[in-house]
């Protein structure tokens, strides 16, 4: 069966960057600012408020996991009134001992590890405009280990170091996904994924994309009428059904043509056009430049990112 979550992360190509351990006692407030990159942590002792920035403030205990799939800005604290510590996520970013806010010793009252990863998907904003602002997973152990996991392998220099992390956070991102509440999340790929007719909608636009789709065809494939399926997908997306669509085959193109050995009348065979032509066409509307200048401009980059560290 079809994932469609599964390859939208697939898509995003994450890897992990940067991971530590976090800790605080007594009187501490601390609040990070906008971020954009996708930031995640396990807490694995104790307890503390979070309040991400346009979400309801939670507690997390022992055992949650948090994933911020864009980081927005956010204050996390203990219990007790604290001066609110001002923190610049660009700067804190280097590897180390762990960070303690608060009181310097004794027993801590929360303890944590988290960090951030980045997506290597030019189109990494659109397909995360998809996924919730906040993800808070309760009672799922396997979440802590694959974070300790990545952290382990994140603050080594193995052999094969790079392709393992990437993996790791790929696991760790439908993981998270799979576990979040799909029906309480806003409009998009997760809560289209919790409705059983929107979800067989949105395996059929992902399974075959090479045929052409219709609201008819996927309202017949969803068991509703054709009004009631517009209206309940773009209510559960967030997007029209043939919007998503078409961001969705025009995502998969920029990666095959990315990759410079495929023609482009394969291309359009892949994702459900009849011709070079007519995809070239849709291609040039939706992304604003033709496919194979596109092309040209994704191996150009690639070369001058492999030529980098020559020139050192």
């Amino acid at each position: 069966m079809i994932d469609p979550l599964s390859q939208v992360i697939q898509l995003l190509r994450p890897s992990a960057v940067f991971s530590k351990g976090i800790c605080g006692a007594g009187r501490w407030a601390v609040r990070y600012g906008e971020f954009g990159q996708a930031g995640f942590c396990a807490v694995t002792e104790g307890r503390c408020h979070l309040a991400v920035d346009g979400e309801a403030p939670v507690v997390l205990e022992a055992g949650d996991f948090v994933l911020l799939p864009a980081t927005p800005a956010f204050t996390m604290s203990g219990f007790e009134p604290a001066p609110l510590r001002h923190i610049d996520p660009q700067a804190s970013l280097s590897p180390g001992r762990e960070i303690r806010y608060g009181r310097q010793d004794g027993p801590v009252d929360v303890r944590q590890f988290g960090g951030w990863f980045k997506f290597g998907s030019p189109d990494a904003a659109l397909l995360v405009s998809r996924l919730p602002r906040m993800i808070h997973v309760r009672g799922v152990p396997r979440l802590a280990q694959l974070v300790r996991l990545v952290g382990e392998e994140a603050a080594c220099d193995n052999i094969g170091r790079d392709f393992i992390l990437e993996r790791l956070v790929e696991i760790l991102l439908i993981e998270a996904l799979r576990a979040a509440p799909g029906h309480e999340a806003g409009p998009g790929l997760l809560r289209g994924l919790a409705d059983a007719r929107i979800a067989k909608a949105l395996r059929c636009m992902h399974g075959d994309m090479e045929r052409s789709w219709t609201i008819p065809d996927l309202a017949r494939e969803a068991g509703m009428s054709r009004s009631a399926f517009f209206d309940r997908f773009t209510r559960m997306t967030g997007v029209r059904p043939m919007e998503y669509l078409l961001s969705w085959r025009m995502a998969v193109a920029k990666s095959l043509l990315r990759g410079g050995d495929i023609a482009l009348d394969e291309v359009a065979g892949r994702i459900g056009y009849g011709s070079a032509s007519t995809f070239s066409t849709a291609f040039s509307r939706h992304v604003g430049i033709a496919p194979g200048r596109f092309m040209r401009m994704a191996l150009a980059e690639v070369d001058t990112a492999r030529a980098r560290p020559m020139a050192g």
